[in-house]
């Protein structure tokens, strides 16, 4: 049987696990199912909105149980790469646009973050004010449902004036599904700052590799018994091609059955229309 080819299964949240705050029926009981037969879930996001943290709360309030140790988040992945990886200094900041989740994660490891505070008004005649600041070592950029010309022009400036400054993305998704549609993801706003600064950022998150390697390093995967299931082609599929895992598409978010067929497309292993179809095939 399908599940039992497999003993780690990589999960995307949004789209797959839920759709915003609503969670894809039979989902819980699937994830169950698999947790009963031994498997090792594992959930991986793009999101960089929400801390580690607080998904286990997420998950806790539509039902479902995970453990901070389970969940690898682009916010999480941007963290550790800055300190494992670049050995950020100490007396360096991060500018960061996006949400708390971002900041939560780099503050656990001991790295400063300035721009939360960037909530003033500005107008031509004040953005002289607007200088950038010797303790930024990096701009850190992710979804960010404030954003605004003042914290766009404090990235700039920093990128700009700066060239040790560090430019990273959590990740470069152009869309993000939420309730009844899709709308603007973070690679949809990191545009503005790419064409402005003419920088190319390090990103992150999925299908990146930074993210592939933190994941397989941490869990010590092996890949021939390991799926990553998704509902982006470009992203959680892509991710899962590189790391030489299997793939299995569901249609409850981005993709549909069209772009799944689609022989231009990066190509799934396996598609089902939702997740919460295997507790249905496993009964």
């Amino acid at each position: 049987a399908f599940v039992d080819r497999y003993d780690t299964f990589l999960f995307d949240c949004d789209g797959v696990i839920w759709r915003g705050n609503t969670v894809i029926d039979n989902v819980p009981a699937t994830l169950d199912m698999l947790r009963k037969r031994g498997k090792r879930l594992i959930f991986v996001t793009n999101n960089s909105a929400t801390s580690r943290r607080d998904y286990v709360g997420k998950f806790a309030k539509l039902g479902m149980q995970a453990a901070v140790e389970e969940i690898f988040s682009s916010a999480y992945a941007t963290a550790v790469y800055l300190r494992d990886v670049v050995g950020f200094a100490s007396d360096k900041k991060a500018y960061v646009i996006g949400g708390s989740g971002i900041r939560n994660e780099l503050e656990d490891v001991g790295i400063a973050t300035v721009g939360q505070d960037d909530t003033a008004a500005i107008s031509l005649a004040t953005l002289g004010d607007v200088e950038p600041s010797a303790d930024v070592g990096a701009v850190v950029f992710g979804i960010d449902y404030d954003i605004s010309y003042r914290k766009l022009a404090n990235a700039h400036v920093n990128l700009t004036q700066n060239p040790d400054c560090l430019f990273i993305a959590t990740n470069d998704d152009r869309t993000l599904p939420g309730g009844k549609h899709v709308y603007p993801g973070t690679g949809a706003l990191l545009t503005t700052l790419i064409h402005s600064t003419q920088r190319t950022p390090l990103v992150m998150g999925k299908p990146n590799t930074p993210m592939l390697d933190c994941v397989m390093q941490k869990f010590h995967l092996d890949p021939a018994r390991s799926c990553m299931v998704g509902d982006r082609l470009d992203t959680d599929i892509l991710f899962g091609i590189k790391g030489g895992v299997s793939t299995l598409c569901v249609l409850t978010g981005v993709a549909d059955e069209a772009s799944v067929l689609s022989p231009s497309a990066p190509q799934a292993t396996y598609y089902m229309s939702s997740l919460g179809n295997l507790f249905e095939l496993a009964q």
